[in-house]
């Protein structure tokens, strides 16, 4: 059986290198996996960072972690899910279980970590296979299309979260508020609600500019201006390595700035050692792990969230990924696939 499915062929800018649209066999399921019908797969930064060989796939590959599906075959040792169940597959697809990072509960740093629609095809396709034990079973409130980036943006702006260590009453930053901190900004609204929520967006006015103000944002600044006020932690999301400096700047003494992102499009500027003086600390997110993707799509269902989601069909895979890299998208973009 035949289906469609969208292919990273080579490395480029992507305003110069397409993604390919092929007609390829439907994979088989190992002992230990299922075989999913794709609905909705939804679009990550991440993708510009592999098409632009900032994070290397392996290459030729299907992109695509953000992936809701419908179990139509599964091997034979599987006994955690059933045909026709719908579940979520999540940027982490595989670890190893065994080395001492898995152990101590961080699969995210295992050294044989296998990323969806990286180093094995993901979900921008008809059909996609993973092991069960990386498949979600959704609960019946959260809905296809808005649970996609959950899966990603949710589960590592969970992770960024939680390695802030945000305490109810502290200010909190925002750098860039597109697919992940416009969920990251509703864990705060819930979890702390004593918190301020500063926003920081690439230019006044723009989509980003306007969510924030439809989710009702304490403060709403554009990145790089003069502030009047400070912060005790930050959750920076944007490509630029411009603004972890920046950051610093206006971060109290003791406080923390989470990097969540896979790669920085440039440098980090030189900085003077003043801006880390009084404790204040840079920590980076590296992957998730399956409680950080279980944890995002229990709050998703309980709080509830939906996100704010554009839907593209699969064939318009390449024209999502450019309206998301030059901020044409509130919230996220999300490919109907079937």
């Amino acid at each position: 059986m035949k289906m469609k499915a969208m292919f990273i062929e080579k490395i480029g800018r992507l305003e110069e290198t397409s993604l390919v649209l092929r007609e390829v066999e439907v994979p088989t399921p190992k002992d230990n996996e299922v075989l999913l019908k794709v609905s909705y797969c939804g679009v990550c930064h991440t993708e510009i960072d592999e098409i632009e060989g900032r994070r290397m796939p392996k290459i030729p590959v299907i992109p695509g972690h953000e992936v809701v599906g419908y179990v139509v075959e599964k091997g034979k040792n599987v006994t955690n899910l059933e045909i026709g169940d719908r579940v979520g597959v999540a940027w982490i697809k595989h670890a190893c279980g065994k080395c001492e990072y898995c152990k101590s509960g961080r699969e995210n740093l295992c050294n044989e970590f296998v990323a969806t629609g990286a180093d094995e095809d993901g979900g921008y396709a008809e059909y996609m296979v993973v092991e069960s034990s990386f498949a979600y079973k959704l609960k019946e409130n959260l809905q296809d299309e808005t649970t996609a980036p959950i899966l990603c943006a949710g589960a590592v702006g969970f992770r960024a979260y939680k390695l802030a260590e945000i305490k109810d009453g502290e200010t909190v930053a925002l750098f860039g508020f597109g697919a992940s901190n416009h969920i990251v900004y509703r864990y705060i609204r819930y979890l702390n609600p004593s918190s301020k929520i500063i926003v920081f967006v690439r230019k006044l006015g723009d989509n980003a500019t306007k969510l924030a103000e439809e989710l009702k944002a304490d403060y709403i600044f554009e990145t790089f201006s003069d502030i009047p006020i400070r912060y005790d932690k930050a959750i920076d999301t944007t490509p630029s390595g411009s603004v972890i400096p920046y950051a610093l700047k206006y971060l109290n003494k003791g406080g923390l700035v989470v990097v969540n992102a896979i790669r920085k499009e440039t440098p980090i500027d030189a900085f003077d050692f003043t801006l880390i003086w009084g404790e204040r600390s840079v920590k980076s997110v590296a992957n998730v792990t399956r409680e950080d993707v279980e944890n995002a799509l229990k709050l998703a269902s309980v709080i509830p969230i939906v996100p704010k989601v554009t839907v593209f069909p699969l064939e318009k895979a390449q024209e999502a990924l450019l309206s998301v890299k030059h901020g044409k998208i509130q919230g996220a973009a999300v490919l109907k696939i079937s």
